[in-house]
């Protein structure tokens, strides 16, 4: 399940995306979704449509994750509800 280079992985029930300029992967677990959405159980369907409205947020929390952590071009990271709701 995937849809503007965001992908749902059910192995590790999160969303997955690429930032912008970046070689590895940003995971956002389910969970994070229960707080951003205000749902119980969000859907993958949920959550991708949510991160495809608000990709600019997520794209931001994660560039200043990478800077603030100093990753390396190909490190992956993950993103937690509040990394990504105080850029809503």
């Amino acid at each position: 399940m995937s849809g503007e280079g965001l992908s749902w992985r059910a192995d590790i029930d999160a969303l997955v995306f690429r930032p912008a300029g970046h070689g590895g992967w940003c995971a956002v677990h389910r969970l994070a979704f229960r707080a951003l959405l205000g749902k119980r159980e969000p859907t993958p369907e949920d959550c991708l449509a949510f991160a495809a409205a608000q990709r600019a947020s997520f794209e931001a929390a994660a560039a200043g994750k990478i800077a603030q952590r100093g990753y390396g071009a190909a490190a992956s990271l993950h993103l937690t509800s509040r990394d990504v709701a105080c850029l809503l």
